[in-house]
């Protein structure tokens, strides 16, 4: 299957650029084999050469200069320090995976590479050009992409969107460029509106020293027919990514968003705190895609929040494969009637991580419906926890919500949890909950190695097989990746 994306592996196949000794090195035919995947464009890692960087910490003169820096309008600076203000002030969770590893002291909160964000590929720096064609982003924007937007590190490096479809009035842009040009009143009218920044502790983070990111408006009735996608990259060890992604999706409109991160892995803490704000139409359709293959030493606590108007539809498809410790629970508010939400996610824990994952719903309008369906997946001491949360309000009369949670523990010592809850508030609901802890058939491990298939190779086929209803909801190019990244965990290659 030629031409598949890949960021989310680093497979990459078609010919080298001239001169491109790096690109020669790493380029190759498809490849079907586990033995043939490797992390090591993952792990690429530049040369510093920061344009401006602030101290380690976290303080209003950082806060401020941070808002000088990117020139941002008064109340944008107002908005930030307040947000530091409520950060101070809350407290960290007491609940979930343990963030004692995670010290702000230490965490750089802002890094402008040595560059400006370009529309056009080839004004982007070598260095920084190099890494993201070996993992695939420019190729992927010339074969299946509407737009591309790549950050590295605190800025946007490159943003592009397709004539044809700019001309359709869609607006995909960096969140900057938006804060200050003709949307800057659409920009500030939903900016953290969703996800307030006294929601919890790290959205005050969030608020207070946010960078980069994309935003997208879909004028009513136009529908986007090849996704937009947004890459993040982060570079510098120590450091912290904030970017914040706001997407507006008009009256009858159609859109499917995809985003993917990476980082090398390094010895020390980085974080990533990212937000996204899904404002959905009504009788319009989003899909948020997200494959994060984040290091093993990135603690990733984003937050993503949507509200849908009546008969509009948000489709969650969400893949975890890295960072230390994950807390993400990306929400659906159902506001308007007929509204629907739908939740598609699997999480991957290997040595040394804990991934603390799901979704939740709120059903504000009546004949609302929501589906979550999840699968995770632990091996070598890894744990995977699977949190849902369901709330059906008063006025939520003849609503629907599904939830199932299917667990594989691949070893005697890793852990798998589930932790449901549900807040029911009208008895005309109809509510299901399900959910399934097991282990891989030594039979079914027999019968393949019958058939010819290692053991290992068996046991990889049967984990693909598990996580099949994800797979069949990503484009065709990220489900063969994905499970060719499922692969590569089994093999214990990654980290």
């Amino acid at each position: 299957m030629k031409g598949a994306l890949r960021h989310i592996t680093g497979r990459l196949s078609g010919k080298a650029a001239p001169g491109d000794d790096r690109r020669k090195e790493f380029a190759m035919e498809e490849k079907t084999y586990v033995d043939d995947i490797d992390r090591s464009i993952y792990d690429i890692k530049n040369e510093e050469k920061d344009g401006f960087r602030v101290q380690e910490g976290l303080t209003p003169e950082i806060v401020a200069g941070i808002s000088r820096e990117k020139k941002d309008p008064s109340w944008m600076e107002i908005f930030r320090l307040q947000s530091l203000q409520i950060y101070n002030r809350m407290k960290a969770p007491d609940w979930g995976p343990s963030l004692e590893g995670l010290d702000m002291e230490h965490i750089v909160t802002y890094v402008r590479p040595n560059t400006h964000m370009s529309t056009k590929w080839s004004d982007v720096p070598e260095d920084i050009k190099n890494t993201f064609e070996l993992l695939g982003i420019p190729q992927a924007e010339r074969k299946s992409l509407a737009g591309v937007g790549a950050q590295y590190d605190s800025e946007l490096v490159y943003h592009h969107v397709r004539e044809e479809v700019a001309a359709q009035g869609v607006v995909y842009t960096d969140m900057e460029s938006a804060l200050r040009g003709e949307y800057a009143s659409m920009v500030q009218k939903h900016f953290m509106k969703l996800v307030r920044p006294d929601d919890h502790k790290f959205a005050a983070l969030h608020g207070a020293v946010w960078s980069g990111g994309s935003f997208v408006y879909v004028p009513p009735g136009v529908s986007v027919t090849i996704p937009l996608q947004s890459y993040f990259r982060l570079n510098a060890p120590g450091a912290g990514q904030f970017e914040h992604t706001l997407i507006i999706v008009g009256e009858g409109a159609d859109l499917h968003f995809i985003e993917g991160c990476s980082a090398p892995k390094y010895n020390v803490a980085n974080l990533h705190a990212g937000c996204v704000e899904l404002y959905v139409g009504k009788n319009a359709r989003l899909r948020y895609s997200t494959i994060e293959n984040w290091s093993k030493n990135m603690y990733n606590l984003n937050t993503k929040r949507a509200v849908v108007e009546e008969g509009g539809v948000i489709e969650w498809v969400s893949g975890s494969f890295g960072s230390h410790v994950s807390c993400l629970y990306p929400m659906s508010i159902l506001k308007g009637k007929g509204a629907r939400a739908e939740f598609t996610g699997i999480t991957f824990a290997g040595k040394g991580q804990c991934l603390d994952t799901g979704a939740k719903i709120v059903h504000q309008g009546p004949d609302t419906s929501s589906f979550i369906n999840t699968k995770s997946i632990s091996k070598d001491g890894g744990i995977s926890t699977f949190r849902s949360s369901v709330t059906v309000g008063r006025d939520a009369a003849g609503s629907k919500a599904a939830v199932s949670c299917q667990s594989l523990m691949l070893d005697d010592y890793s852990r798998s949890d589930t932790i449901p809850a549900m807040d029911i508030r009208t008895p005309d609901a109809d509510i299901g909950h399900e959910a399934q802890i097991g282990r891989i058939s030594e039979e079914a491990v027999f019968y393949l190695m019958s058939r010819g298939i290692g053991e290992e190779d068996a046991r990889a086929m049967i984990v693909s097989g598990f996580a099949d209803n994800v797979s069949k909801e990503l484009p065709l190019e990220y489900a063969v990746e994905m499970n060719n990244l499922i692969q590569l965990e089994m093999k214990g290659s990654i980290g």
